[in-house]
């Protein structure tokens, strides 16, 4: 096999293994002459008989929902939405709390009243979570609410419940950090390869180089999914700060002398369950790694990522759209217009040559268009990480986001960064090295988060200050 892809046939095949044990674990609860999935929720809920009972009761209603269609399914989160808290009793425990004269009486009414606040649907879900596989089963049933929330409003009451209990089942003080190389399961390898998403896994050669001696890659793990990861780094260990992955992943590059090797780049960070969109591990993961990595290598100096800025380039297109856009220096525009490719209009706006050059298959190939472009891309790029913003002060760009959050600095913006044709469209061949100080690392999260400072090396600020 020379191909690797998501791993959805591997994926099928788990859940047919598991459906298969809920149907064994179903077939012993007594059959009901209503076999809704209504139904089959009441059952659950009503709590006859012991722990097994129940056990086998969500096992049967899990594998129901597997059997189900998209339709179905839809219908499954609307019956699950109606099973909510009942108006009337808050009402009457809140009177009884005020009520209450004495501390005794007052602590049970209180007690009362949390219990009539949690709808029933929470302990439904909690009931998923103690047959096999029930973890997981929550994961991918919080994946696909969110995609039919997409559509429909009558579902959010949904949200905040399965989030809620995945946040506090998924504290990273619950979970584990492995490394996997090349030794490891294979199942888990292939997962690997299909969850990549930054930089496409092309192979197994591929896949084994990412893992060789002077790489490293780590994720972390639930107790509960033992063989499913939640989030993974991919490390290179290098010499000096990295500024170009199609290099960097070379399959046919020497192999770094470790004794050499002064920095670790993190140059690719995927996260692998939808459902856990929301609960972060990642800056977990990446302080953890230096940790590891620090005491592996003595004389690992340097931590910093090499990473996409996959909003740049529609970031720029919409600034050029705007009716008075003025991105460019007088200098900037006459250079981009003396190099815009053949055809384009002699007349057209600095602006307007930019995009021509950029819209131009290989532009960055063609010295003059290259030369032209490269100032102006890196100046606006700066601007785009450290001054354009949503919601106040964070910063526009997810990956800027995500790494300022964790405590990283802004160190270095690279030309031909990345020439993929995923690089080219998304950030026009540009990538970014976010450098972590292990003894910076609180201070910058504390800068960014409490106050929105960006904190980035005097370079990339001179840069920034060139905006007009």
């Amino acid at each position: 096999m020379s191909e690797i892809g998501a791993p959805a046939g591997l994926l099928d095949r788990a859940i047919r293994r598991i459906a298969n044990v809920w149907r064994e674990m179903g077939a012993d609860v007594a059959r009901e002459d209503d076999e809704s999935i209504e139904a089959q929720m009441r059952a659950c809920l009503a709590g006859r008989g012991g722990e097994v009972s129940a056990r086998n009761r969500a096992a049967k209603l899990a594998e129901s929902y597997l059997r189900l269609d998209e339709e179905g399914r839809y219908e499954f989160f609307i019956t699950l939405a109606s099973f909510d808290l009942d108006p009337e009793a808050v009402a009457k425990y809140f009177e009884e709390l005020q009520a209450a004269a004495d501390p005794a009486g007052q602590a049970a009414a209180r007690a009362r009243l949390r219990r009539a606040l949690e709808p029933p649907r929470l302990k439904l879900l909690t009931q998923f979570a103690t047959i096999p596989d029930g973890m997981k089963f929550l994961v991918d049933l919080r994946a696909k609410l969110r995609e039919l929330m997409e559509d429909d409003t009558q579902l959010a009451p949904l949200e905040p419940d399965l989030r809620g209990l995945l946040a506090n089942w998924f504290d990273v003080g619950f979970l584990e950090l492995r490394r996997i190389d090349w030794s490891s399961p294979a199942v888990l390898l292939e997962k690997l390869a299909g969850y990549e998403a930054v930089h496409e896994v092309r192979s197994w050669r591929d896949l084994k180089n990412r893992l060789d001696s002077d790489r490293r890659c780590y994720a972390f793990f639930h107790p509960r999914m033992p063989a499913e990861p939640l989030i993974f780094v991919e490390v290179a260990l290098v010499k000096g700060l990295a500024d170009n992955v199609q290099r960097l992943l070379d399959p046919k590059a020497p192999m770094m002398d470790l004794r050499e090797a002064d920095t670790a780049i993190f140059y690719s960070i995927s996260n692998c369950q939808p459902g856990l969109i929301g609960i972060s591990f990642g800056n977990f993961l990446i302080k953890h790694v230096v940790d590891l990595l620090s005491d592996e290598f003595r004389n690992m100096k340097t931590f910093a990522t090499l990473s996409p800025v996959p909003g740049f380039r529609r970031w720029l297109d919409a600034k050029v759209a705007e009716p008075d856009a003025r991105l460019l220096s007088d200098e900037e525009a006459a250079s981009l217009r003396t190099a815009a490719p053949a055809g384009a209009p002699v007349a057209e706006s600095g602006e307007a040559a930019l995009v021509s050059i950029l819209n131009h298959r290989g532009w960055w190939r063609e010295p003059p268009m290259r030369r032209a472009a490269e100032p102006v891309l890196l100046r606006l790029c700066a601007r785009y990480l450290l001054i354009e913003s949503r919601g106040g002060r964070k910063a526009l760009d997810p990956v800027a986001h995500f790494h300022l959050t964790n405590g990283a600095r802004l160190e270095r913006i690279n030309m031909l960064g990345d020439t993929s044709e995923k690089g080219v469209k998304e950030g026009a061949t540009l990538m970014v090295n976010y450098l972590y100080d292990p003894a910076k690392i609180e201070e910058c999260h504390e800068a960014y988060v409490g106050e929105g400072r960006r904190n980035a090396a005097a370079t990339v600020r001179k840069l920034a200050r060139g905006w007009t």
